[in-house]
């Protein structure tokens, strides 16, 4: 991952209203998923059917500048599958993740390099969270991906590293897995474009089954210093306007044939003509991201370099941003943030609540993280303040809430 040194980033939502500390169920979907690592989601797609990530682009309008696109990449580049079976050079090929339930203790997590665009947390990281390029991860990008099945949360973090018995990373992003939830404008997340990770990953269960619903994630040397949406950051000072933009979207051409590929690599290339590639991060030419598994046939994943840049297209998504367009508006408001009772004896309960407006999602820090509804019931073992953080698409609006224990 590529971070620009002064970026921000965007939010746009589907206000999603339940009662705060329930367990939610997205019919069943999300409840659903299998806890673990690298388990089965059981057909689990997060975000909603309209996000950009699951729409079907197989019959959208090519963009006018496709074809410069594609010569700026390198016509002849070809496809590669940056995820399969075994290691390389002791490290496991692709970005794992994991599945924990809502009743996984949530931690601190010490936030580095990009605190300021992160989500303070905390966060229900298992302590033997799987960490991209395990079991030696090196000091490569270091995702850790942490899906929570019963409030549906999906967590990420960059660089990450457990010392000590304690997290830290120089980035974190927290995602609501049932909105259309997206980053500040010019905001970084656990990725180079502000976007989430494990979305974008071509998994096992999803190819076992039949189907791959959503766009994959992408990569290419050199990135305009411009996103458009679902991408809501650049990490790149190149201006040339035939350098592909984060979130740029690639689409298998109809006219290729993938009969005579492998079921699997059918598969995967069958989501590449209806959800297509989305520009995530710079790194090598047109490498697909997914995640480890010894089930992949890493002989059949090969079949893909195959494919080369001219056989797709770039298709039409929307406004491209730069420095000279990003939108700007008002942060959230929030009226009021209280502990009742403010003073409480060590061990017992206290509710927090607030009125906010002209948010997308609120955090509070420490002990609850990620919230929905009004409140929310903590038990503070010493003298706590606690932070309520309301994101939009924006920025974000803080306020402060003591509890003394006695």
């Amino acid at each position: 991952m590529k971070h620009h040194l002064n970026r921000r980033f965007i939010l746009t939502s589907i206000a999603v209203v339940l009662l705060c500390g329930g367990a939610f169920s997205q019919a069943g979907t999300c409840s659903g998923m299998t806890v673990g690592q690298l388990t089965t989601l059981n057909g689990f797609v997060p975000f909603p059917s309209n996000s950009l990530w699951n729409t079907d682009i197989s019959s959208a309008p090519v963009d006018s500048n496709s074809a410069n696109y594609i010569n700026f990449i390198g016509s002849t580049v070809t496809l590669h599958p940056d995820f399969g079976a075994g290691t390389f050079h002791d490290q496991t090929i692709g970005i794992p993740y994991q599945v924990v339930a809502g009743t996984r203790a949530k931690v601190a997590v010490t936030l580095g390099a990009f605190a300021d665009e992160s989500d303070p947390g905390p966060e229900p990281i298992p302590a033997n969270a799987l960490i991209e390029g395990y079991p030696k991860p090196g000091d490569g990008d270091r995702h850790v991906l942490v899906l929570e099945k019963h409030g549906c949360w999906l967590y990420e973090l960059y660089k990450a590293r457990l010392k000590n018995g304690n997290w830290s990373a120089d980035a974190a992003a927290i995602w609501d897995m049932t909105i259309n939830e997206q980053r500040p404008y010019t905001w970084t997340s656990a990725d180079a474009a502000g976007l989430p990770v494990f979305v974008g990953l071509a998994r096992y269960d999803e190819v076992a089954a039949g189907a791959i619903n959503h766009a994959l994630r992408f990569t290419v040397p050199t990135s305009q210093k411009a996103f458009v949406l679902p991408a809501t950051h650049w990490a790149s000072t190149t201006t040339d306007p035939n350098a592909p933009p984060m979130g740029l979207r690639l689409r298998l051409k109809a006219s290729v044939d993938i009969s005579g590929y492998p079921a699997d690599d059918q598969v995967i290339l069958t989501a590449l003509k209806k959800y297509g590639l989305i520009l995530a991060d710079n790194g090598s030419a047109i490498f697909i991201s997914g995640a480890p598994d010894h089930r992949w046939n890493n002989t059949d994943l090969n079949l893909l370099k195959q494919i080369t840049a001219s056989n797709f297209e770039v298709v039409q998504t929307g406004t491209i941003y730069t420095p000279a367009n990003v939108p700007t508006g008002a942060l959230p408001t929030i009226t009021s943030f209280t502990a009742n009772p403010s003073t409480v004896a060590a061990g017992q309960p206290t509710t927090l609540s607030w009125s906010v407006s002209n948010s997308t999602y609120n955090i509070v820090d420490p002990q609850a993280g990620p919230v929905r509804g009004t409140s929310v019931v903590v038990t503070p073992s010493a003298t706590t303040t606690y932070t309520l953080s309301s994101t939009n698409q924006f920025g974000r609006t803080t306020a402060s809430a003591p509890v003394t224990v006695h």
